[in-house]
């Protein structure tokens, strides 16, 4: 047997080589005796006769070091921050290089089951098919930290789902939004005549409240127009001729925008969650009809070629191309720049829309002209809407462009304004037209409908005329509870059905007390 030292002769170890023996021990590079006292002995040596100190392996090991120069050694796992250091250095992609890898004698040993690189090939091809391989990996190895990261997407998504809607809403290529204006006369200044009551006031701020609120949700713009007194000729006020100037204002404020939508002070917007691409802009072909033969309250003779019988109707079949003569134009919903609802009396422009064009801007140049106001102010009653009646009748070109849209879609009346209409069907609509054989018809139901039904959800009431003998601010506050109770959330639902039972049950203990009593008299 061979032995890595000699033997000490001596009792408790020591070394018999004298050239082994220091004159002192070090511990921790330290000196702690340099004359020990003779006969004792000094750490794991053994004084001989007083001759020699004893001397440590520890000692031995730095003199040989200092005298020779050999480099020191550190273990890989010495320390805290090393053990931890070669911890997270263990878990990230592997790299071929030199340095401390190159220390070890058997280094193909060390990288056997590693790759060569983060490519998993020798010629440091991407292989592709790794990659979820090592993405699993690497998230098995870090289940905490990834679970942490989804946990703080998911509470930013929850806290900013606002935000984050109403910015995809808006943008022109996902949402669309910011394609849409909603033009709201408010009278912020005072009114027409520069007085409001309190009722004036209340309708004003749930008006412009509903409003704020419907374009938050869809990304629209609200353009909040003064419709206060001014003149906008020297002669005269012009009230409510005003909307023409004020929507050609609009177009120059968005020059982004491709429709803008004309709303009256005394509306309301019934269902917030109908947007204006899905209720009518998707498909317009759908929820609109060209042909005024539809619905003629006004009893405007289209094609305007005389075919009436009339004698002194105006010929001009022979002036007009096939488009302006056919009663739907070119049918491509491109072509449509005007879109107006009709009620029993004619045009009703509290609210409609128009479209950025060229067609627009003549349109607009035309209805505004003063001699219309000039010379007619006195025989038309409605004014602005009678002028667009007119410009329709008398000029041919405008109707190609011109659609009309059912009423109860933007602009439904309450009960008792504007006589009678077509009721929709009972027991389930007008969606149970494709039942009884009117397949596709059923966009027609709301045609000829001009009063709101609760059951259809009609999306926009307006309280027009309400000046005239109705209370108008009674009208538009009980439409906004109705507005509120049908869009309320499912909290709000089981809070409401909890407190019915509730009152349900105490109605029927109240009346088993009255029977209770009723026989007791008995």
């Amino acid at each position: 047997m061979s032995l890595d030292r000699s033997p000490s002769p001596h009792r408790n170890g020591g070394w018999s080589s004298p050239g082994l023996t220091s004159p002192f021990e070090e511990t921790n590079g330290h000196s702690r005796s340099q004359n020990p006292s003779p006969g004792k002995r000094n750490g794991y040596g053994q004084l001989n006769g007083g001759a020699q100190p004893g001397v440590t392996w520890g000692s031995a090991k730095a003199k040989s070091a200092r005298v020779n120069g050999y480099p020191s050694y550190q273990s890989q796992n010495q320390g805290f921050f090393g053990r931890h250091y070669r911890r997270l250095s263990e878990s990230l992609p592997h790299f071929a290089h030199g340095g401390q890898e190159d220390r070890y004698a058997e280094k193909e040993k060390l990288g056997r089951g590693r790759s060569g690189g983060w490519s998993g090939s020798s010629n440091g091809k991407m292989k592709w098919r790794e990659l979820p391989r090592r993405v699993g990996l690497l998230i098995s190895r870090r289940r905490k930290g990834v679970a942490l990261v989804l946990l703080l997407l998911l509470a930013l998504m929850v806290w900013f789902q606002k935000p984050l809607q109403y910015l995809y809403r808006r943008t022109s290529f996902l949402g669309g939004g910011s394609k849409f204006v909603i033009i709201l006369a408010a009278n912020q200044g005072g009114g027409v005549m520069e007085w409001k009551g309190p009722r004036e006031w209340a309708i004003e701020r749930d008006s412009v409240k509903n409003r704020k609120k419907y374009v938050a949700d869809w990304g629209y713009e609200l353009d909040i127009v003064d419709m206060s007194t001014k003149k906008r000729y020297a002669h005269e006020w012009r009230e409510s001729w005003e909307k023409v100037d004020v929507i050609r204002k609009a177009m120059t404020k968005y020059p982004d925008a491709e429709w803008f939508w004309w709303l009256d002070l005394n509306t309301f917007i019934m269902e917030p969650s109908y947007s204006l691409q899905s209720h009518i802009f998707s498909n317009l072909n759908a929820h609109t009809y060209r042909d005024i033969n539809l619905y003629n309250p006004l009893h405007i003779q289209h094609p305007p070629n005389g075919t009436s019988g009339d004698a002194n109707a105006p010929q001009y079949a022979n002036y007009l191309d096939p488009e302006t003569l056919s009663p739907v134009g070119d049918g491509k919903p491109t072509s449509i720049n005007l879109i107006v609802p009709q009620d029993c009396g004619g045009f009703n422009l509290g609210s409609f829309f128009v479209r950025r064009s060229a067609w627009t801007d003549r349109l607009l140049d035309i209805w505004w002209d003063p001699v219309f106001y000039e010379q007619k102010h006195m025989e038309w009653e409605h004014k602005e809407q009678d002028a667009l009646e007119y410009i329709y009748t008398n000029q041919p070109w405008i109707r190609p462009h011109t659609a009309f849209i059912p009423q109860r879609m933007v602009n439904a009346f309450p009960n008792g304004a504007c006589g009678d209409d077509r009721k929709v069907p009972e027991g389930g609509g007008c969606k149970t037209l494709a039942a009884g054989g009117m397949e596709g018809k059923e966009w027609e139901c709301g045609i000829q409908g001009i009063h709101y039904q609760e059951s259809e959800r009609d999306f926009v009431v307006n309280m027009a005329g309400c000046e005239w003998g109705r209370d108008c601010w009674g009208e538009m506050f009980n439409f906004r509870q109705l507005s509120g109770r049908l869009n309320r959330g499912r909290w709000e639902r089981v809070k409401d059905w909890w407190g019915e039972s509730e009152e349900a049950k105490s109605k029927a203990k109240e009346e088993a007390r009255k029977r209770d009593e009723a026989k007791g008299k008995v």
